[in-house]
């Protein structure tokens, strides 16, 4: 099955704090631009992820060419054509930059969204830019257009709860807006995240990042939100949904040590996104449904908030 997402990189501060470096990478789609991205670094303010740690938000680009992306030439060879880059930052502090990069054509169904708030210029969400994959047009026109009031629609639920919010059937939900727009579209799904920004406390500024998924090209396989358990030190699956086995089971059945959960407890650890690919790539406790589903890789993202990571979203592939 192909995702609406085909590549998926994590880039981290280098030792002396002075560039980003290529951590690691979903490749699997693009195996020549993988193999160029491994030898690069970026600068503050330099390529895509560089930009996203100098402007302390996250940014979208839904076309490479033309544009400050370093890599755009290897990324049409391999079918790339659009990119969005979400730093995390622990306070002001940087922690890695994920940046998604997604393919173009008739195959692709699907959106990525970037909603933003500016408390100084309106009380509500607008969209600040958008990938809409093919038949979107409808809905890309619609989302241009509204305005989000905390806590309507879904973009505008993640705001008001500072926290990840997960639409498995758009069509049957009196939370999202864009119902036949969306249906006209094909999207059945939709995740939306609060994003950290740098200039959050000074600003108050707001961005939530919303995935919109088909049933053609889902943005990813699997998605989770790991949350604290009931038990102390435990986590568990606040919303899951699988493309193979649906609707995943949730609260304190699924509770485990971060230990036991692979780079989802590392990023909830540390605050920091994470890759990884293979068995035991989402720990012993997550081995056997990963197994029975087919994934083989996935990325952890940190939602972070005032107090520190709020919880870990995780997109298997």
């Amino acid at each position: 099955m192909k995702t609406f997402i085909r590549v998926v990189e994590v880039w981290r501060p280098s030792a002396d704090g002075h560039l980003l470096e290529l951590a690691d990478g979903l490749f699997d789609a693009a195996p020549a631009f993988g193999a160029l991205s491994r030898g690069m670094c970026f600068a503050r303010g330099e390529g895509l992820p560089g930009h996203a740690w100098d402007e302390g938000r996250p940014l979208l680009l839904r076309r490479l060419e033309g544009s400050y992306f370093r890599r755009a030439a290897a990324a049409s060879a391999a079918g790339l054509a659009c990119a969005v880059a979400v730093p995390v930052f622990r306070e002001a502090a940087l922690t890695s930059v994920v940046v998604m990069l997604c393919g173009t054509g008739d195959e692709h169904a699907g959106a990525i969204e970037l909603w933003h708030n500016d408390p100084r210029i309106t009380s509500d969400l607008r969209l600040a830019d958008g990938l809409f994959g093919a038949g979107a047009a409808e809905l890309e026109a619609l989302s241009r257009d509204s305005y989000l009031p905390r806590g309507s629609g879904l973009p505008g639920l993640a705001w008001q709860r500072d926290a990840a919010v997960f639409i498995d059937s758009l069509g049957e939900s009196r939370h999202f807006l864009r119902t036949q727009s969306a249906a006209h579209a094909g999207i059945v799904s939709g995740l939306a995240l609060p994003c950290s920004s740098a200039t959050h406390q000074a600003t108050h500024q707001t961005w939530v990042l919303s995935l919109l998924s088909s049933r053609r090209t889902p943005i990813a396989r699997r998605i989770e939100s790991w949350l604290p358990g009931d038990r102390p030190g435990a986590l568990q699956r606040g919303f899951g949904h699988c493309e193979q086995a649906g609707s995943l089971s949730t609260g304190a059945a699924t509770a485990a040590d971060p230990a036991a959960l692979g780079v989802v407890g590392l990023a909830w650890a540390d605050g920091v996104a994470r890759v990884a690919r293979g068995p035991g790539a989402a720990g012993e406790a997550l081995d056997a449904e990963r197994q029975a589903a087919g994934l083989h890789a996935l990325i952890a993202i940190p939602v972070m908030n005032e107090g520190g990571v709020g919880e870990v979203i995780a997109l298997h592939f």
